[in-house]
């Protein structure tokens, strides 16, 4: 009864915790415990051989679980029909023995970086429940549940930073990864160009267990054709010593808090330690212009997927998910196009920049999780620091730092090459053993 033991005690939580929480979009109770049934009969005969061995994972809301509608954190689509197939993720996943136990709350159509959905409601970031917090976004449930340490995994998507800024903001493991390493089938769309999936983990480990099964080609998404795969776990545990990290100049974050700089000067300290050597690192251009680029790219086709929704007045998408999916509609062919040459131009400056380093490191984010009632629906302060991996094509992972003088987590950003998804897994996870523990709040 091991398996389902687990499982109750997961939804058990999320029976005490999720009025404080709102992180939950769909319960799948009766679904996840017939799978860990399965698990715990299989077990008696000694046919449990499966690589997850029984994982529990959240799901965000915009990825197809069969026999239940996808929602995408919007209003527009409360009547959408049940999926009729997993999305490739999860199929992998479950091949995997994972084991889906909720659907959990995103920001609508997964465009936004706060994680506030204002007509389905936001949910709460489990670090101070007295006064609500921003779970950040757009993966906002999932990085509420795992952060809270009521799942030990889950699902989110990256398009701008929507893994690693929730990661950083609820203190858990948040995998970026590389653009064609992992199908996007079944899942709700917001830039063909820039869409990722990855983990959102409790640990550097899992994330890379769960990025070891969901990886691969896929002929339902042309990024991923030729995919190569990685073999991320062979070398998770080997250590970081005689690695040369980059380390972003402080004057190219000019948003980054006090706080935060404290804690990544402690991360930096601890990476010395490790035996890596640490370099200055200057980006070839500004973190805004990454920025920018990156923001043209997703709300030209954004824009494009959600016209009819965006100008059709009656309809129930929040404002400012309509003023953000809107821009698109005022940036110029030439505009979109000359950003599309530029990245390409772009990612070869940024390999020559990095020739002699193993990877990039820097604060997820400048700021930790500020009051929700203090959120300014118009900053894009909070992914400053996470687009230029989107739009450059690399793999980023965030790790909690020590928690800040305030009592809040934030995130350590490791950025690799396209395809070194293995290799920020090992930087990250040297760091983690290092730090040691960092206690869940309870619930």
């Amino acid at each position: 009864m091991e398996y389902q033991k687990k499982i109750k005690r997961i939804l058990a939580s999320l029976d005490q915790n999720d009025q404080i929480l709102k992180a939950v979009a769909l319960r799948i109770d009766n679904e996840a415990l017939q799978h860990a049934k399965q698990f715990d009969e299989e077990e008696i005969f000694e046919k449990n051989k499966t690589f997850l061995g029984g994982l529990p994972i959240a799901v965000k809301d915009i990825i197809d679980l069969q026999n239940h509608p996808t929602i995408s954190g919007s209003k527009t689509r409360l009547q959408n029909p049940p999926a009729t197939i997993d999305a490739s993720v999860i199929k992998n996943l479950k091949a995997a023995g994972a084991i889906p136990v909720v659907k959990t709350q995103t920001v609508e159509f997964a465009i936004g970086g706060w994680g506030t959905n204002h007509t389905l409601g936001t949910p709460s970031n489990p670090w101070n429940t007295e006064i609500p917090h921003a779970p950040g976004g757009s993966s906002s449930g999932t990085g509420v549940l795992v952060g809270a340490g009521i799942v030990p995994a889950g699902l989110g998507t990256d398009t701008g930073g929507s893994i690693r800024i929730p990661a950083s903001f609820c203190g858990c493991v948040g995998l970026k990864t590389s653009i064609g390493s992992v199908s996007r089938a079944g899942v709700t769309p917001l830039s063909e160009t820039l869409d990722t999936i990855g983990p959102m983990t409790q640990s550097v480990e899992i994330a890379a267990q769960m990025f070891q099964v969901m990886q691969g080609p896929d002929i339902k998404d042309k990024t991923t054709y030729g995919y190569r795969y990685q073999n991320v776990l062979r070398d998770l545990k080997k250590g970081i010593s005689g690695m040369r990290l980059g380390v972003l100049n402080v004057d190219e974050m000019p948003h980054l808090s006090t706080e935060v700089l404290d804690c990544f000067n402690d991360a930096l300290d601890v990476l010395k330690d490790l035996g890596a050597s640490l370099v200055p690192f200057s980006l070839p251009k500004s973190l805004d212009y990454y920025e920018t680029c990156n923001m043209i790219i997703s709300a030209v086709e954004g824009y494009t997927t959600y016209q009819a929704i965006v100008e059709d007045i009656n309809s129930e998408l929040a404002g400012p998910n309509r003023e953000r999916l809107k821009r698109g509609k005022d940036i110029t062919a030439h505009e979109f196009k000359s950003t599309m040459r530029m990245r390409d131009l772009d990612h070869v400056e940024m390999e020559i920049a990095m020739d002699l380093l193993d990877a990039i490191v820097l604060p997820t984010t400048p700021i930790t999780a500020p009051p929700i009632s203090e959120v300014d629906e118009s900053s894009f302060i909070m992914s400053q620091h996470t687009r230029v991996a989107n739009f450059l094509s690399m793999t980023g992972l965030s790790v909690p730092m020590k928690l800040t003088s305030s009592g809040m987590p934030a995130g350590l950003q490791i950025l690799g090459r396209q395809f070194n998804d293995g290799l920020v897994l090992r930087i990250g996870h040297a760091y983690e053993t290092a730090r040691g523990k960092i206690t869940n709040p309870y619930f």
